[in-house]
């Protein structure tokens, strides 16, 4: 597997961090997600509420960030899907560098869309 950056083509452009814009990205990127964003959306602006801070919105912006950043590249989405398939493999040591791919994805998308 893996972990060079990729410096590929995009299928839509980095998205503003509002939640309308993610939404958006969504859209063309992973519309099947939309109603999990939904859900997360709602947890998070509940949680704000009761704790009276905007943290729990900033990470629901941040994750969602994120994962339309993996599924906006194509070459980063497959190291991802690949990733996961493999996590759960018999042998342990395909496992461990199934999981140590995994986090070199989300480590390189959450770069990108903090960078």
């Amino acid at each position: 597997m893996s972990t060079l950056p990729d410096h590929g083509r995009e299928l839509i452009p980095r998205p503003a961090q509002t939640p309308d814009a993610l939404r958006a990205a969504l859209a063309v990127v992973a519309p099947g997600r939309l109603g999990e964003m939904q859900a997360t959306k709602d947890e998070a602006f509940a949680q704000a509420v009761e704790w009276q801070s905007l943290s729990p919105v900033q990470s629901w912006v941040l994750m969602w960030a994120r994962d339309i950043e993996i599924a906006r590249r194509p070459g980063l989405s497959s190291r991802h899907a690949r990733a996961q398939s493999t996590l759960e493999n018999e042998d342990p040591a395909t496992a461990q560098e199934a999981l140590r791919e995994l986090s070199a994805v989300l480590d390189e998308a959450m770069k990108a869309v903090r960078g």
